[in-house]
């Protein structure tokens, strides 16, 4: 039971700040954790394990309320290469990051 979501443009750094957060929870208490967080990733984080709860009870028809968050990967996507003016004519680079998020859920007790 698992869901990705790849080419996500936020930070990988930042996003596994977040997904530690909802690691080992119950799928119900990990959304609402995400949901009122207030950062970018928990946003990014909360859509993907929405898609894993969905697989696991509609695919593999398991009982919603036994389903712990087992593990989010958050790994590195490419980065957008930019560049941005400085002083005397320069220019410095600017790397926009993107992320591939996947959460894989367990059954398990909450």
């Amino acid at each position: 039971m698992k869901a990705v979501a790849k080419f996500q443009r936020v930070s990988p750094r930042k996003t596994r700040l977040v997904a530690q957060n909802v690691i080992g929870l119950g799928v119900e208490n990990a959304m609402n954790v995400l949901k009122f967080t207030p950062n970018k990733p928990a946003g990014v984080i909360y859509k993907v394990l929405k898609s894993a709860f969905a697989n696991a009870t509609q695919n593999d028809g398991i009982d919603a309320d036994t389903l712990i968050v087992k593990e989010v990967v958050v790994n590195e996507g490419p980065a957008w290469k930019r560049f941005m003016p400085r002083a005397q004519g320069r220019a410095t680079k600017i790397h926009k990051r993107t992320s591939h998020v996947t959460v894989i859920l367990a059954q398990g007790q909450d």
